[in-house]
């Protein structure tokens, strides 16, 4: 054999082996997201998807949407039987995943210097963090100035009523024949509570809430049985809609800002990624005259400053998962200052990432500035009821709470009784 065959020869096996030796390193993620209807958050999510590709060439990604129960159920069922995603959305309220062992604390991986403290501490078990906190957001009352002006109420500069004038608010609403709240409970188990839940924030303040939440409170405490009755008596008085408990939430929003309309949503502060996208598509009229106003101050309120601000939708790795060093780099690069700034200006939401608003331009510049308005002097108490509650608690919440307590389906007293039997330590 002459000797430029056999380089030729060599040659064509190097690269041969190289080609076999990069096939063999190339790794493919699997990835299951929320948020298939809510363009913002799926532009985004592919976005970062498309940019960590393009700069990991050793690096796919599979990369599926599924709508958030099926994805819960799925999910559940594949970690118990090796056959989960290496990387897949769950909320901090479902950390039990970490508890059991299925998912990788991602300390290791993820730059942790840059997420917020308290979106750390939502995703915290046994001193490591094992969610990338994406999404975050406070509870917000939403508002529809024109029919707030239809119905003759003017807010005061602080943005908040007093227990009287909220519930004369509420009886001018019913009487014009606009539902107050626009809630719907049928596929969601938070969303009936979020009223109730932020008047017991402020009532009872940071400390005894979260004490109530973890069953150290009884709910016949009387600033608790106060509270409840004042809300009852608003129920009763037709606060929430008669298909409160067959409207679905995506339904909820449309309710609220097309059809019939209503004059308020207590809501997340999610509520941009579904109304900030086209009518067409589901979204709020281009026009429509969208406000926030504080939740009351109830009578004898020891924080009515007090806020819920919450991590949500989040990104964890599967702990039996093959692609973990994939994976975990597909998280690092999520993880930037730069990356939070395009989340906030592209989904309007606050994240747990960290970010720099300075930098933050949009063309929904107004409302952020107002939601920021509304949350300048906040104290926010971190976490939702469902972080705190686990088991026949979280049932009880979700089936009494959230739904036959603002339903008027139960009284007061049966309400509190039922839900100390679940939740009292």
């Amino acid at each position: 054999m002459d000797m430029a065959l056999a380089t030729r020869q060599l040659l064509v096996f190097s690269a041969t082996a190289a080609f076999s030796s990069a096939a063999l390193a190339e790794q493919t993620v699997t990835m299951w997201s929320h948020w298939p209807d809510e363009v913002a958050k799926r532009t985004f999510v592919e976005e970062r998807v498309k940019d960590f590709e393009a700069a990991n060439k050793d690096c796919k990604v599979k990369l599926q949407f599924i709508q958030k129960a099926d994805l819960y159920t799925q999910a559940k069922t594949s970690v118990r039987t090796g056959q989960a995603p290496d990387i897949f959305w769950l909320e901090p309220d479902e950390i039990a995943f970490a508890q059991n062992g299925y998912l990788e604390p991602l300390d290791g991986f993820v730059n942790m210097a840059n997420l917020e403290d308290f979106a750390k501490r939502s995703w915290g078990h046994n001193g490591k963090v094992y969610g990338l906190p994406l999404e975050a957001y406070t509870v917000e009352l939403y508002y529809n100035r024109d029919l707030l002006k239809k119905i003759g109420v003017s807010m005061p500069v602080s943005m908040q009523l007093d227990q009287a004038g909220f519930e004369a608010m509420v009886r001018k609403s019913v009487a014009a024949g606009i539902t107050p709240f626009a809630t719907g409970v049928s596929d969601r188990p938070y969303p009936g509570a979020y009223f109730l839940q932020e008047m017991l924030l402020r009532k009872l303040g940071p400390d005894d809430y979260r004490a109530l939440l973890t069953g150290k409170l009884s709910f016949k405490d009387p600033r608790v049985l106060e509270t409840m009755t004042w809300v009852k008596k608003l129920v009763d008085e037709g606060a929430y809609s008669k298909s409160f408990s067959t409207l679905k939430l995506g339904e909820s929003h449309y309710y609220f800002h097309t059809n019939p309309g209503a004059l308020m949503f207590p809501i997340a502060s999610w509520y941009t990624g579904r109304a900030f996208v086209p009518p067409d598509k589901g979204g709020q009229p281009k026009d429509f005259p969208l406000g926030i106003m504080q939740y009351p101050a109830p009578n004898g309120a020891t924080c009515p400053d007090c806020k819920t601000l919450a991590v949500g939708g989040s990104y964890v790795m599967y702990s039996k998962g093959k692609n973990k060093e994939c994976a975990g780099r597909l998280l690092n690069s999520m993880a930037t200052v730069e990356n939070g700034n395009k989340w906030m200006q592209g989904v309007l939401l606050q994240t747990g990432i960290k970010t720099d608003p300075s930098r933050i331009e949009s063309i929904h510049a107004p409302y952020f500035r107002e939601l920021q308005e509304r949350n300048a002097k906040a104290n926010y108490f971190i976490g939702t009821p469902l972080q705190y509650m686990a088991g026949k608690c979280a049932d009880a919440f979700s089936q009494i709470l959230n739904r036959a307590f603002p339903g008027g389906q139960m009284s007061v007293n049966d309400a509190a009784t039922q839900m100390d039997a679940a939740c009292k330590a």
